[in-house]
Parts: structure tokens; C-alpha cells; sequence
């Protein structure tokens, strides 16, 4: 039955094929050939799909201005790196000022932070305001010229997918002043160098450079005068020191308040090949103990310059030394000795009758430098420590290394938190390296701040206390 069936299949499904091939050329067979074939435009347009979709997400270009820096503008001035020019303002009679807008994506910190090191480097002036507050304006000299700049965050209206909602408005603003310059700027005398800049260094607007000191102001600040105390009154400093950009911002940052407030005397210890002299701070010199000793009280009773009872006292002449290489002639005597009578250093004062040295030209350690510090910081005994206590407070992997007598201090610095000495200068560490000789950057850094986080004072902070009375 089903090889009956076989040879009927056959005989249809050819005359099947038969009637198609009939059909090919009649119309019929002429429509359903076109409406099956591919779209004409797909071969002179060929698509990819998604397209539409990626145009419809592409971002609109940045409109380009044709706004052009004048031939004349100053090199002298800062640009931001990531700024657009938008628009220029020429100076008329009404405004003698040049006048240029600028767009940046950055943020307004960013660009505050980029001006502020520019102003440092090539010693523009602070006038007026300041580039550590972003959204205001400050005004600068250099020269013969005034220059405002205006920095300002802007929101974006509209913005498009995947682009900042906020950017960042520049204004700067500039003009040229040769009276001004001739006034701001006159030929140094002792008796008008002090009034040559507009903002006394005093002043924690105060940029740089700082103008020449005067040398008899200088002379009085030296320990050679042991009726004195080695820490001015805080009077700025007059000076600035040549080589700051060898240091991080926040390190030159403590090195300039601290040389205002006079714990860091300029001196000029270097001869350039044109005979003038430059001012070097060595930021990467080992500093030694007599220097350091001599910097601690400096700072300290700069620091407190208005409370008496915070104040290192210095030792007289008639002072017993407690130690068998400072002679009471060493001009370092008077701080050196104040140290081991408040009992701030060991000594045979305090109980340490191995300490009959001081050492003063060998180099301060970071344990010395930490152990001499903190007890200026807490203003109490220092607490009970061993090693243990210091291993999981701190972490360090080379706790037992560190001197015993320097262990409280240690542990006392952890205590302090934020405000740590050991933060501050060395950041995040899990060695301390206690027996490393300390550079005269970290020192500078561990000197800026005295006290704990709820109470205590920065250089900058002194400075804010003595500008009134140095006016």
C-alpha cells in the first residue's frame, strides 16, 4: 500500500516545479520577486544598526569662539592649562583694564589651588583678597601690573548626557601701572623698605616676595644676646628663601609661616656667578640639635607670644650647665639650657644621669624629634607606655627600635590624633624609623602646629594674632 502511494508523490511534486517554472515571466511572479527583494537604498547607503541610536547620544560639539588674546597680553600672566577663551574686553576710558572671560570643566578649588602656586613661584603681590577662598575675587601685582582674577563656579543649564553639570568661570582682568611701580618699588633704603609693599608679610594674605630685612632687626634676633629670648616678637620676617620649590605646597606652606614669624632667620649663604647673594633654606639638610633646640623655643614662644605662662623661659648666665659640651659661651646656651630646666629634654636636671651630653652638631633623630615635641603639645605628663601599647596603636613594624624614654611621646603623639606630629609630617607609615635623621622640611612641618585637637595653635593662626600689632 505505501509503495503505491510513492510513485503519486513524485508525478506532484512535479508539475509542481512545472507550474513555477511556467510562471517565472508572468507578473505575477514579477511582484512577489520584488516585494521579496532587499531595499535599493541599503546599497547605496549601507546602515549599521543602531545607528540613530549612537547620533542621538553623541554630545553637541563645544561651540568654538573666535575670541582672540590681545598681541600685547602679558606673558607674565598665569593661564589656566584646561581654560577657554569665551570673550575679550579691550580697556576703554571709562575701565583701563583688558578684560577676558575664560570657561573651565575643573573645579573652582582646582583652579584657585593652580593660581595660588603660580602667584608663589614668580612673586606676585597679594593686594586684595585671597586665591585660597575660591568664588571671590583677589587682586595680585608683579611689576607694572595689576591683575584681577575672579574665580567663579557656574551650573551648567541643559548640559548633555554623561557632561559636568557645573564648570567654572575665570575673569581676569589686568592693566599696566608704571606710577604705581615706581611707588611700590623704590630704590631700597632701611628706612623705606618696610613700606614697600601694599600687604605687610604679616598679613596672611601675604604672598611673597618678602621684601629685604633689615639687618639690625636681623642681629637682634640671634642668640649671641642671652638677655633676650631667641623668639621676636612676631614681627614678620622680611625675607623669603630661594629654593621653597624643591617641597610639596603644604611643606613650603610651613616653611613661609614660620620665616614670617621669625623661627627661621634668611640669611644669604650662597654666591651666584653675578655676585648677587641668594637664600637657601636646604630643605633636605639633616637638621642637628642645636638647631632644632634653637627652632623649638623659637617657635614655641612665637607661637604664645601673648601668654607669658606657655613660654619657654631662657637661662641666664649664671645658669649651672647641664651639659658638659655647651659651655655657657655656645650662643645656642640660653635655649638649650631653658630646654633641660623646664625639664623638656632629658638631662641631669630631670634624672637622667647618663645624659651629661647634649651633642648639639649631631643629627636630631625622629624619636628625639617626637620625644622633645609632644610634651610642647600636651602641656601634662606624658602617659605610661611600653611596647605593646605602641605596636597596636601605631602599627609600627620596627616599634622595638624606639628608645624607651621616647615610647610615652609615641604613644602620647597617637593620642593627638589628626593633630599628630607624626601624621602631619610623615603621613601614613607602618615604619618610624626612630634612630632616621630628621630634615629640616619635617621639622619645619612638626614646628608649624603646637597643641591638641581641641585646643592649640598654627603659625598661620599666630600670624592672624600679631597682624594688628605689627601695623
Amino acid at each position: 500500500m505505501v509503495h503505491c502511494k510513492r510513485p503519486v508523490l513524485l508525478v506532484s511534486l512535479a508539475v509542481l516545479l512545472t507550474s513555477l517554472t511556467a510562471c517565472a515571466n508572468s507578473p505575477a511572479a514579477k511582484n512577489i520577486e520584488q516585494s521579496l527583494a532587499a531595499d535599493p537604498k541599503l546599497k547605496n547607503n549601507p546602515a549599521i544598526f543602531g545607528a540613530q541610536e549612537v547620533r542621538s547620544n553623541q554630545q553637541p560639539p563645544t561651540p568654538q569662539t573666535t575670541a582672540q588674546l590681545p598681541t600685547d597680553f602679558p606673558k607674565e600672566i598665569p593661564l589656566y592649562p584646561n581654560a577657554t577663551l569665551q570673550e575679550v574686553t579691550p580697556s576703554s576710558n571709562e575701565n583701563p583694564s583688558v578684560s577676558t572671560r575664560w570657561l573651565s570643566s575643573d573645579p573652582s578649588n582646582f583652579i584657585a589651588s593652580y593660581y595660588r602656586q603660580q602667584f608663589q613661584a614668580n612673586n606676585w603681590q597679594i593686594a586684595q583678597g585671597s586665591p585660597d577662598e575660591p568664588g571671590s575675587s583677589f587682586e595680585v601685582r608683579r611689576n607694572d601690573i595689576q591683575l584681577k582674577v575672579s574665580i567663579q563656579p557656574k551650573t551648567v543649564t541643559n548640559a548633555a548626557p554623561n557632561q559636568p553639570q557645573t564648570s567654572t568661570e575665570i575673569q581676569i582682568s589686568y592693566s599696566r601701572n608704571s606710577t604705581q611701580t615706581a611707588q611700590a618699588n623704590p630704590t631700597p633704603t632701611p628706612q623705606a623698605t618696610d613700606d614697600a609693599v601694599a600687604v605687610q608679610p604679616g598679613d596672611p594674605q601675604f604672598i611673597g616676595p618678602l621684601p629685604s630685612q633689615d639687618s639690625t632687626a636681623q642681629a637682634s634676633d640671634t642668640l649671641d644676646n642671652k638677655n633676650a629670648t631667641p623668639t621676636p616678637s612676631p614681627q614678620p620676617s622680611s625675607q623669603e628663601f630661594s629654593d621653597l620649590n624643591k617641597v610639596p605646597q603644604e611643606v613650603r606652606q610651613y616653611i613661609q609661616d614660620l620665616t614670617v614669624l621669625r623661627v627661621f632667620i634668611v640669611e644669604s649663604n650662597a654666591l651666584k656667578s653675578n655676585g648677587s647673594t641668594t637664600n637657601q633654606f636646604e630643605p633636605g639638610k639633616v637638621v642637628t640639635r642645636r638647631q632644632f633646640a634653637h627652632w623649638l623655643v623659637a617657635a614655641n614662644n612665637a607661637m604664645y607670644a601673648n601668654d607669658p605662662t606657655k613660654q619657654i623661659r631662657l637661662a641666664s648666665e649664671s645658669s649651672q650647665g647641664a651639659f658638659r659640651d655647651v659651655p655657657k659661651t655656645d650662643p645656642n646656651f640660653p635655649a638649650i639650657q631653658g630646654l633641660a630646666e623646664a625639664g623638656l629634654i632629658p638631662s641631669s636636671l630631670s634624672g637622667d644621669a647618663t645624659a651629661v651630653l647634649f651633642q648639639p652638631n649631631a643629627p636630631l633623630t625622629r624619636e628625639q624629634l617626637i620625644l622633645w615635641k609632644v610634651p610642647l603639645d600636651t602641656r601634662q605628663a606624658l602617659p605610661s607606655a611600653n611596647l605593646e601599647a605602641v605596636k597596636q596603636t601605631w602599627g609600627f613594624q620596627d616599634a622595638t627600635k624606639i628608645d624607651s624614654k621616647a615610647l610615652r611621646a609615641v604613644l602620647a603623639d597617637f593620642q593627638n590624633g589628626e593633630k599628630s606630629n607624626i601624621r602631619r609630617v610623615f603621613g601614613y607609615t607602618t615604619l618610624f624609623q626612630p634612630k632616621k635623621p630628621v630634615i629640616r622640611a619635617e621639622a619645619a612641618a612638626v614646628l608649624w602646629y603646637f597643641g591638641t585637637q581641641g585646643e592649640g595653635i598654627s603659625a598661620r593662626e599666630a600670624l592672624k594674632l600679631a597682624r594688628p600689632q605689627s601695623q
